[in-house]
């Protein structure tokens, strides 16, 4: 059976003049990360976490930008960043809120829950909402299996979360 592929050369890029990796974040990443890594293809994920860090996602221009400052190929950089679902490839909303779905929040509850936040959000997981405030996702563990259902939000974890507080928790994010 053939695999059906896609021409990588018609693939466009949307580029701004200004780079992502810019000659300051460049120092600090050579000064601070790199030291760190036996090399620098090692020090892939932290590159690609201060990016993220930086503008809330990483494009593609930014992937590009990181893998000449590595001196990898593009393609292992994307590769990388597309292997973790903690990189974002497309912008996400000013907050992030996940829910677990592992067998321990699925257990525990974790559905009905789900269901109510994206009704309240208007949205699905992997969505943002129209105004770019909450993108909400699933994931697979959260580690806080021992106090599920667990809901992060913007990286502060909530364990033995109940409608009533997730409510609250997104009638708070402004």
């Amino acid at each position: 059976m053939a695999w059906i592929t896609k021409n990588a050369g018609t693939m466009q890029i949307d580029r701004r003049e200004e780079p992502y990796l810019s000659d300051e974040t460049r120092a600090k990443l050579e000064a601070e990360v790199i030291p760190r890594y036996a090399t620098r293809q090692a020090a892939t994920l932290p590159v690609l976490h201060e990016i993220q860090h930086q503008h809330n996602w990483i494009p593609y221009q930014a992937l590009e930008e990181a893998a000449e400052f590595l001196g990898l190929s593009a393609g292992e950089v994307i590769d990388c960043a597309t292997f973790y679902e903690e990189f974002f490839l497309h912008p996400k909303g000013r907050h992030l809120v996940q829910m677990c779905q592992s067998l321990s929040c699925e257990l525990c509850g974790h559905e009905p829950i789900l269901e109510k936040i994206q009704q309240k959000l208007d949205i699905m997981p992997g969505e943002t909402t129209d105004d770019d405030r909450v993108t909400l996702m699933t994931v697979e563990c959260l580690g806080s299996c021992g106090t599920a259902p667990a809901l992060m939000i913007d990286g502060t974890l909530h364990e033995n979360v109940t409608w009533e507080q997730a409510k609250r928790l997104l009638d708070d994010l402004a």
